[in-house]
């Protein structure tokens, strides 16, 4: 943090001094909207220019939630220019997300993503007709419920894939997340264009798409000043168009052949198409791998930490799969409750984008009696409200047994429990939610019954940190030893 401070101050020398005096103002000024109108959030106040910057830390969910603990669930701060917003509680999610949420159906567009092609894909596109068809067109080609149990045998093939490299390697070191993002990937390439890449192809698309999202979790000065967003000072921008490009050479081929599927090689694809087809492929692979395969290696993780709930989940699997059997979706996955459970109680404690996706109301409005001013960045801090002893028992410790039928909180996933939101609410809800679900107990299930038993390379003990990110990982890497009798 000390070098984005660094790098920030240089932002402030390159514009007039009285440029950034305009933009900063007193929060008594900002308040002043006239006779009875609603105040700001309460928040720290911070510095002149800077905001709370220079006292944030790298992990912003840990951060926000500790001062949300002093200034209340809905808490305002300046995060250099930018008048920022930060939810901590049900009721103030559930405000957003569903009494006002047409207001909040729009996310923020981070200064990187404006500087490419993104800034028009399914993820960042503004709620208006162009979402509506990137969203229609997800659901059609792919996420439809007859689609996604249609396309049952390309997910066995890819899973049993994994099974047989699992077995291989008996004894051997196996990276978690490795083994599960490049599974996850082939099953999307395989789902959207009917094979996986070239090995080459294959791991060149993994590299483009992990060092996007770290890009995307970078503190971007232009972000934190969008005057100086033109300078590019950090070079973000312009890395982040060079992964683009490189986002083309792998998917122009997939286009181009999916065209001559469609129209049998008759007219000319227009470049908007082109556009369209690229935006699509990218949010489904990009948005359907690191995700899962983050919170398989989290389920593997805590299970490796807990160990009678290994034997107890094992044992479940056991009872349903049999012994030497292959875990399939259909009838095996409904029938895996306590399973289902440690997938839920992951996603409670390690919800893989913590803050979700910043909202910007598109117009002023107010939350909990504070006025929300249209632009500003609104933060809904899922990790602090899924572990809100007020609404969690125990929030600390990973207990599955509350997701299970009688348990304290029996939820269902849909985005209506505002206690429970590991996929987001309101319009912008995860669309890949059903196949994300579906995958993460496929996997997990699939890792679990593949081999007698997981355990730890000599000596290593599971670190349960977190990196935050776009997408929160493990700091370390899980990196556990399949095992047979």
């Amino acid at each position: 943090m000390a070098a984005l401070i660094l790098i920030t101050l240089a932002a402030v020398i390159v514009v007039p001094l009285s440029f950034y005096l305009q933009l900063w103002k007193p929060r008594k000024e900002e308040e002043a909207m006239g006779e009875g109108a609603a105040p700001l959030p309460p928040g720290p106040r911070g510095l002149p220019l800077l905001g709370h910057l220079p006292f944030l830390g790298p992990d912003l969910h840990h951060c926000f939630a500790e001062l949300a603990r002093s200034h209340g669930p809905v808490m305002s701060l300046r995060i250099g220019s930018k008048l920022c917003v930060v939810l901590s509680s049900p009721a103030a999610a559930r405000e957003a997300l569903k009494d006002k949420d047409a207001v909040f159906a729009n996310h923020v567009t981070p200064a990187v993503v404006l500087a490419s092609a993104l800034a028009n894909d399914m993820v960042w596109a503004p709620h208006g007709p162009v979402w509506r068809m990137l969203r229609k067109m997800s659901v059609q080609e792919v996420l439809s419920p007859a689609i996604i149990d249609g396309l049952r045998t390309v997910r066995r093939h890819e899973v049993l894939r994994m099974v047989e490299e699992v077995r291989r390697r008996v004894g051997k070191p196996v990276n978690v997340r490795e083994l599960a993002f490049t599974t996850q990937m082939n099953v999307m390439t395989t789902m959207l264009w009917g094979s996986t890449l070239e090995e080459a192809l294959g791991e060149e698309l993994r590299e483009v798409i992990g060092a996007m999202i770290d890009l995307l979790a970078v503190p971007n000065v232009s972000d934190f000043f969008p005057a100086v967003a033109w300078l590019d000072l950090q070079c973000l921008a312009r890395r982040m168009v060079r992964l683009w490009a490189r986002l083309d050479h792998i998917f122009d081929p997939v286009i181009e052949e999916r065209r001559l599927r469609t129209v049998e090689g008759v007219g000319e694809a227009s470049r908007e198409g082109n556009t369209r087809s690229r935006d699509f492929l990218q949010d489904m692979v990009a948005g359907g791998t690191d995700t899962t395969s983050s919170t398989v290696e989290l389920a593997m993780a805590q299970l490796l930490c807990n160990p009678q709930m290994m034997k107890k989940a094992k044992e479940e699997i056991e009872a349903v799969v049999g012994d030497d059997g292959i875990v399939e979706e259909s009838p095996h996955l409904p029938r895996l409750h306590y399973l289902e459970a440690v997938v839920k109680e992951v996603l409670r404690l390690h919800p893989v984008v913590p803050l979700l996706l910043p909202r910007r109301p598109s117009s002023t409005c107010t939350i909990a009696g504070y006025r929300i001013p249209e632009g500003t960045k609104v933060f809904i801090n899922v990790w602090a409200i899924h572990r809100d002893p007020q609404f969690w028992e125990d929030a600390a410790e990973f207990k599955p047994e509350r997701f299970l039928s009688g348990g304290s909180h029996n939820s269902d996933n849909t985005g209506n429990d505002f206690s429970y939101l590991p996929f987001g609410g309101g319009r912008r809800i995860c669309v890949g939610m059903p196949l994300a679900k579906r995958m993460v107990m496929l996997l997990l299930a699939s890792l679990l019954h593949s081999v007698e038993y997981w355990t730890l390379p000599e000596g290593v003990q599971v670190d349960l940190s977190e990196k935050f990110g776009f997408v929160i990982k493990m700091k370390e890497p899980l990196v556990a030893v399949p095992m047979l009798p």
